[in-house]
């Protein structure tokens, strides 16, 4: 049965305040994009490949910080090891503004990383203790679309910042969203965890729960496609500044086309949401994920000895993808979290572990190849959304698909 939330908020102030805690994350990311080649520039290292390691550190650092916050979240109960993330977050920020060299840097940027891990899985874990089945997937896509608002508007945030200050005050103005959220989480937001539910903390906790996860086959399986899915989008965000700026020469206009690339996400996502209680969960994401493959053969055919095509060309693919995207994104993870309900804390955190670890070297491995023209961009698509199909195939060898939790 799909669980509805009992806790005195709104459910709009819910979803407000999960997309909140996660698009910390986002900001993060994304509010940084304008400034890689000052902050290249001021640790003295230009070259865009050097310089994408400050996007992807940041990821690594989120998907080995979910194994340890996640299993936490468990025992000690959610709101602790928000606060716990939180902390360690606003250390690592302290570390970036200070640096002095790029190495410095990419150690900040992976503890930024490992304390956002906390408020990003404990979130999902919130939202698993309060829903299931499809209403989970479509609670997680209006999220999402709330989420998505601050991809579009974070990087052009961080230009208006570099106007009038140096790329550390993207930080400092990146520390205080975060502190802003955190005092709005303390004060809205129960606990959820019962203390009946909780799992007594002892070194067998995390082996046991790992156990139980790779028990489950689905959830292994959309893990592995979340992955896959995770890396494509990473590759776009670590390369969107050589392919804009570099390539294209659009360097004021960079932020404007990431913001309305972003929108078509966020309005794929919306329709999901809309769209996830009529046709289920798996029919959304499996048609997504083929349309997605196939828009990447597509482009990877029609220019594979040709030159960057016309930018109204490529937008308009990268907009198909991102449209794809936003049908895929949360109901494989609801799809994936959807039998472990009884360990949510690990299950999120061993599925956004593993799918961002997973994600971090395809995109370092596609990113390395971005260089004269956006073609590696679209084959690192058509790898990912192959390779995910071909899991839905071992799926349903395998074991027949979990059903779709319809409303009562």
């Amino acid at each position: 049965m799909n669980k509805k939330t009992t806790h005195s908020i709104s459910e709009l102030e819910f979803i407000a305040l999960m997309a909140f805690l996660m698009s910390n994350v986002a900001l993060s990311i994304d509010g940084i994009l304008p400034a890689l080649t000052n902050i290249g520039q001021s640790l003295k290292h230009t070259n865009s490949t050097d310089l994408q390691s400050i996007i992807t550190m940041i990821f690594l650092g989120l998907g080995i910080g979910q194994l340890f916050f996640g299993t936490l979240s468990d025992s000690l109960g959610r709101k602790p090891v928000v606060y716990l993330g939180v902390a360690t977050f606003m250390v690592a920020s302290v570390v970036i503004v200070t640096a002095t060299s790029l190495e410095i840097m990419l150690v900040g940027r992976f503890f930024q990383g490992v304390g956002l891990s906390a408020p990003r899985s404990v979130s999902i874990s919130i939202i698993r203790d309060l829903y299931s089945g499809n209403y989970m997937a479509r609670i997680m896509s209006f999220i999402a679309v709330i989420f998505i608002l601050v991809p579009m508007l974070a990087p052009i945030s961080g230009q208006l910042i570099l106007e009038f200050f140096n790329w550390q005050a993207i930080f400092y103005f990146q520390m205080g969203f975060t502190f802003l959220t955190i005092i709005w989480f303390g004060l809205r937001q129960k606990e959820t965890l019962k203390e009946s539910n909780r799992i007594k903390l002892t070194k067998h906790l995390f082996i046991d729960g790992v156990k139980i996860f790779f028990g489950f086959k689905e959830t292994v399986i959309y893990t592995l496609i979340s992955g896959f899915m995770t890396g494509s989008f990473m590759v776009y965000l670590s390369s969107s500044k050589q392919i804009f700026q570099d390539q294209y020469g659009l360097v004021e206009e960079f932020v404007y086309i990431f913001a309305g690339l972003s929108f078509f996400l966020g309005l794929s996502t919306f329709f999901n949401g809309s769209l996830v209680l009529k046709y289920g969960m798996k029919k959304l994401a499996s048609f997504a994920l083929y349309f997605f493959t196939f828009s990447s053969l597509v482009y990877t055919i029609l220019f594979f000895y040709a030159e960057n095509p016309n930018l109204y060309i490529l937008l308009l693919f990268i907009s198909v993808q991102f449209g794809c995207i936003g049908f895929i994104f949360g109901n494989i993870r609801a799809l994936a979290m959807q039998p472990i309900g009884h360990i949510a804390g690990i299950g999120a955190s061993l599925n956004g572990a593993i799918s961002t670890i997973m994600a971090v070297p395809i995109a370092m491995l596609v990113g390395h190849f971005i260089n004269q023209t956006a073609l590696p961009l679209f084959i690192g698509f058509l790898a990912c959304g192959g390779s995910s199909i071909l899991l839905l195939f071992v799926l349903e060898k395998i074991k027949k698909p979990i059903p779709d939790i319809e409303l009562d």
